[in-house]
């Protein structure tokens, strides 16, 4: 009888310290939070189009008559383009072609009012981009410009296509694995045309230059 009772004493006994030890082995377990998982790094290879809108402005300088214009006006358009990525690098080939009322007005004298007009703005531009920052993409770009320009005075009207050059900078971000927002600066300079027609003055020249803000919206193939 007295054997029995120890023998179930130590059963009873054995069975309360290891439900103890269970409870204190729960409890010594170190809390593991959740490992944060970043943000999927976007692939940027393949071609895309997409629509940019912003805004012009700049000096348009005339030779003859001597004066100097501040040019401004909206801006929007179609893009087109292709990205390679290597790594967290990302080359790529883009053009660009834009309507825009960019224009200006400077008192001319007896010529009246000088000005100066873009009708329209293409580009053609290589860019390089850092994609090691998630799904932004900061680049780099610059090329070939040509824009048709147009000045006018009380006595006359001339008009040309020139071919000059843009270069600038811009951020991408990639909010799907299609979908791209973007923002970007060019400065544009298209050289000088002769005004001869509208100034009257043989040789006249008038300078073609602005700089470009410009948002978009490009989707991926």
């Amino acid at each position: 009888m007295i054997g029995n009772g120890i023998r179930g004493g130590i059963a009873i006994a054995a069975l309360f310290m290891a439900s103890v030890a269970a409870q204190a082995a729960d409890l010594g377990q170190p809390y593991r939070p959740e490992l944060y998982a970043p943000a999927p790094i976007a692939n940027w290879t393949g071609g895309y189009i997409g629509a940019n809108f912003g805004y012009g402005f700049g000096n348009s300088d005339w030779s003859a008559p001597a004066v100097t214009e501040s040019a401004k006006g909206g801006l929007a358009g179609a893009t087109i383009g292709y990205n390679y990525q290597t790594g967290v690098w990302v080359w790529g080939l883009e053009g660009d072609w834009d309507w825009t009322n960019t224009k200006g007005d400077a008192d001319c004298g007896v010529l009246g009012a000088c000005t100066t007009k873009l009708n329209w703005l293409a580009t053609g531009r290589a860019r390089v981009g850092y994609a090691g920052w998630g799904n932004w993409m900061p680049y780099l770009t610059g090329g070939v410009a040509a824009g048709n320009g147009k000045v006018s005075t009380a006595v006359g009207e001339a008009s040309a296509t020139r071919v000059g050059w843009t270069a600038g900078l811009g951020g991408e971000y990639a909010f799907t694995p299609n979908w791209s927002l973007r923002a970007e600066y060019l400065y544009v300079n298209l050289g000088n045309f002769d005004c001869s027609t509208a100034c009257v003055v043989t040789g006249s020249n008038v300078s073609l230059k602005t700089n470009l803000v410009r948002g978009g919206l490009n989707f991926r193939f």
